[in-house]
């Protein structure tokens, strides 16, 4: 064994340290990177050896298996579906329908891997695991996914997880996990290795030339040498191969293989076109093609593959070798045989794949086999698998209009599982074949959404228009989601390009038919079309009318998934504070409860915006804290820089603000921006909220200026003029903060809701005076006073004590700044806070500082466990809901505790109050 692993101390070092501590306890991950040849596999058979005390799941990722969903998944868990039954009932859905163990809605992929990850640490709570993946780039898209975020969120549930992938690879996946380079051997430990697999002496010129030949490759000076004949060893005479190490090192191998008797050669092309390994399903496909019994030993013998309870080969390259070495009409023969001896219920869609394989010209039964593959890929989720049998299904399909159905059919596969390139190809091909009405506008629609998703927003929304127009005769309900995709798109892109623009949209989307009941979804969506073509005052009744009903009526799972985003948005743009505070929270709560994880971020950043209005800063820290979770299983890094945009201005914590505000800035160049060189709108109302609490009038008025200059695209340009008005009246332009404040006054009138009119007041009383100004601040507080969004009541306070100040009436002045500071402070909203502190000391009152740190020495994520332990839920709830194993929950319990100085989850609502009546 010594002597195989010659040059690999590092790496078998590594491997070791890994062992050592997942038995300990611990959680860790290894990327093992090289070369083919170099050494992965032998380094995983290290692994496994000297795994003592620990289970070993192994998986193989086969080039032929990348098409079928979940493949290398399915070999991971295999071992430990018998305790399926275990998990959470959402989980258990998700795998059994992923697997095909049972029927259900398409899962989603990250609800598929929460339940992965429940899954192996629950093998792993009865003996550690060790998950060993070998040529993990060959592995299904939708495994590759699964792996990577499960790798992302183990910590401490006793799994050592070491992936095997080769290079060059352009596999994405799985960086950002440790990795370890597998490189070349040197000189020395070439040479011995060399000497080792060479019987006899060997000419010393040519040991050097097949050292420096094969570049310190393992494999290729075990194998190279073999292809090698006696003259060639021992004087170096034959013709040097200037093809490339991989290359050379296969065609060694293809060298072998043709040697063979005629028998071996065809099981071992049978065995590498049956990526499974499946020793009975191999037997018989050998049996249909007339392969001799004496076939099997003879391969062995080569050292070439292994048959026992599995086929192996020796390695990956074998297998590729013993494919490509055979002519193409062979490969099709193995395929058929392979097909005829795949049962058709238990393994319809590889036996279908096995057809495809074996089909060269066009085969309807064939084309309509793999369709039914695609719908039961689709059911389980694997989207990549499903526009895979549908592409080859349209290749295979002999009618044009059938053939044109398929590849359509095959992009819109292809562009859910993020294949844009191969999805336009598929529409050009679509377009080749005759399509329908219906399947023009479904094309085009599928366009926009191609060139929304994957090049420009702004240059996708004509598309998606005029997708929308063509559907308004076919399919009235698609048309109105059309027309509710592209308003909201138009909403949240920050400078649509020309022809984009959200007035367009809208006057298409008036001028559209109604669409099916229920009628709030009309409502709606002409509510906020005629706020935009016709005026502010035009459309927001109608959007409030369509809220209440959204907010009272019955409202499926899939209306919510669908409707609640843009309403929630438009509750916040009429200034309807309950409405968004339902809206948001049911939309957070579907998109948890049914596992809509592509939704739920930007449900919980919606929410995290609701909860900082509302005061609770504390609350949206926790809900961040899940936020970043989803975000740091799927490498987004949007999550992150807009929360810290959403609460930290209101922490007066100007690096945060400005290292976000740069981060997004650098990202503005993507799919969702209009010009590359301007900072989103986000970051610059985060700014000027900032600078108004640091008194920093100048800054924060120019930044308002920014981001309220289209205030017809509503959103967030309406509170930058509500910050506007206040920096702009500070820093001696009373004109414009007298325009600003008009503006807001008319949005307000509209809108009739006590959160705006409170608002109107408060900023219509900085740019008056006297008696008016006395009124306006008066009502400002009251009104403010009867909503929920406490920051701007607080604020209300703080404004009309600085007046009251200014006038000279200190004993009044104290009061409302007083206020303001208490719940300011306690709220952990520092700048405003501490500009009331300023005031307050300046009317002649004693007010010490209040702490506005935490005492309680939590993470934001130790918090939101500790909150929902504390409200009752267990450790797997707590689990399903921030993608962490109920081990890891556990691990962060006890350091909770251990914190907090409790003992038990009852304890835990008290200290969490205790910890933030310390900051109060």
């Amino acid at each position: 064994m010594m002597q195989e692993m010659l040059g690999r101390s590092r790496e078998c070092g590594a491997l070791e340290e890994l062992l050592d501590a997942v038995r300990g306890g611990g959680s860790r991950i290894l990327v093992l990177r090289g070369e083919p040849g170099v050494g992965k596999t032998r380094l995983l058979e290290h692994a496994a050896t000297r795994a003592r005390g620990l289970r070993t799941a192994r998986v193989t990722g086969v080039q032929s298996e990348m098409e079928l969903p979940y493949a290398g998944l399915h070999q991971l868990c295999a071992p430990f579906l018998d305790r399926l039954g275990r998990l959470p009932a959402p989980q258990r859905d998700a795998l059994g329908t992923a697997f095909g163990l049972t029927a259900g809605t398409p899962p989603d992929r990250f609800l598929v891997g929460l339940a992965v990850l429940s899954l192996l640490a629950d093998a792993a709570g009865q003996d550690p695991l060790l998950c060993l993946v070998d040529d993990a780039q060959w592995l299904d898209e939708v495994s590759v996914q699964t792996l990577a975020f499960v790798a992302r969120r183990l910590l401490a549930e006793r799994i050592g997880l070491v992936l095997a992938v080769r290079e060059p690879s352009l596999e994405p996946r799985f960086t950002g996990l440790p990795q370890l380079t597998v490189g070349r051997l040197g000189d020395s430990d070439a040479r011995a290795l060399l000497d080792s697999a060479v019987p006899g002496r060997l000419d010393e010129r040519v040991r050097d030339r097949i050292v420096a030949e094969t570049q310190g490759n393992p494999l290729a000076l075990l194998e190279l040498p073999r292809g090698l004949g006696p003259e060639e060893l021992a004087g170096g005479f034959g013709r040097p191969d200037a093809r490339p190490l991989a290359g050379q090192i296969e065609q060694s191998f293809v060298h072998r293989i043709r040697a063979l008797p005629p028998a071996a050669r065809h099981l071992l092309l049978l065995a590498a076109a049956e990526p499974v390994g499946d020793v009975a399903l191999l037997a018989e496909a050998a049996a249909l093609l007339g392969i001799e019994d004496s076939a099997a030993p003879s391969a062995e013998a080569a050292g070439l593959v292994t048959i026992g309870t599995r086929v192996r080969f020796r390695h990956p390259v074998v297998r590729s070798a013993a494919y490509r070495a055979a002519a193409p009409e062979a490969r099709q023969r193995v395929h058929r045989a392979l097909a005829e001896a795949t049962d058709p219920d238990t393994d319809p869609d590889r036996r279908a794949w096995h057809l495809a394989n074996a089909t060269a010209w066009p085969d309807e039964e064939v084309a309509a086999e793999l369709e039914r593959s695609a719908d039961r890929a689709q059911a389980r989720g694997g989207v990549a698998a499903a526009a895979a049998f549908l592409e080859r299904a349209a290749e295979l399909t002999p009618d044009p209009a059938d053939r044109a159905g398929r590849a359509l059919a095959a992009a819109h596969a292809k562009y859910q599982a993020g294949g844009y390139d191969t999805a336009r190809e598929l529409l050009d091909a679509a377009a080749l074949g005759p399509l329908d009405e219906r399947r023009l506008a479904q094309a085009e629609l599928l366009r926009g959404r191609i060139v929304f998703a994957s090049q420009n927003a702004g240059s996708a929304l004509p598309v998606l228009v005029r997708a929308a127009g063509r559907l308004e005769a076919l399919d009235t309900g698609l048309a109105q989601q059309t027309y509710r995709d592209a308003l909201h798109a138009a909403l949240i892109i920050d400078r649509p390009p020309s022809g984009a623009a959200l007035a367009d949209i809208a006057r298409a989307a008036l001028a559209a038919p109604p669409g099916p009941p229920p009628e709030r979804h009309d409502l709606l969506l002409r509510g906020l079309a005629a706020m935009t073509v016709d005026g502010y005052r035009a459309g927001a009744p109608t959007v409030l009318r369509a809220l209440g009903a959204l907010c009272t009526e019955e409202v499926s799972a899939e209306e919510g998934l669908g409707w609640f985003p843009l309403a929630a948005r438009m509750a916040f743009n009429v200034w309807d504070f309950d409405s968004n505070t339902v809206l948001s929270a049911r939309l957070v709560e579907l998109a948890r409860g049914t596992g809509a994880l592509s939704v739920l971020p930007s449900a919980l950043l919606q929410l995290v915006s609701n909860r900082v209005l509302a005061g609770e800063l504390d609350h949206a820290d926790a809900l961040i804290a899940e936020a970043r979770a989803i975000g740091e299983a799927t490498g987004s890094r949007y999550l992150a820089h807009y929360a810290s945009l959403v609460t930290e201005p209101w922490r007066g914590r100007e690096a945060e603000v400005l290292k976000a505000t740069d981060a997004m800035a650098r990202d503005a160049g993507g799919p969702h921006c209009g010009r590359p060189d301007e900072v989103p709108g986000s970051g610059e109302w985060a700014k000027a909220a900032l600078y108004n609490g640091l008194g920093r009038y100048e800054e924060a008025c120019a930044a308002a200026e920014r981001a309220a200059e289209r205030l017809q695209e509503l959103g967030l340009a309406i509170r930058s003029t509500v910050e506007l008005v206040e920096a702009a009246a500070r820093s001696g332009r009373p004109a414009r903060a007298a325009e600003a404040a008009h503006r807001v006054a008319e949005l307000a009138r509209a809108s009739g809701t006590d959160w705006a009119l409170g608002t109107s007041a408060m900023v219509r009383a900085q740019v008056n005076a006297g008696a008016a100004a006395e009124a306006l601040h008066r009502e400002a507080v009251e009104r403010l006073g009867r909503t929920g969004v406490r920051i701007t009541h607080a604020r209300a306070h703080l404004l009309y004590g600085e007046w009251l100040r200014r006038e000279n009436r200190r004993a009044d002045a104290r009061e409302h700044l007083g206020t303001a500071y208490r719940v300011l402070s306690r709220i952990g909203v520092e700048g405003f806070a501490e500009r009331a502190w300023r005031e307050l000391r300046a009317t002649g009152a004693t007010a010490p500082r209040r702490p506005t740190e935490s005492r309680t020495g939590l993470t934001a994520q130790e918090t939101q466990i500790a909150r929902l332990a504390g409200g009752g839920m267990t450790n797997p709830e707590i689990g399903a809901q921030l993608f962490l194993s109920p081990h890891t929950v556990e691990w962060h319990l006890r350091k909770v505790y251990t914190k907090l100085g409790v003992t038990s989850r009852k304890q835990l609502g008290g200290a969490l109050l205790d910890g933030a009546a310390a900051t109060a």
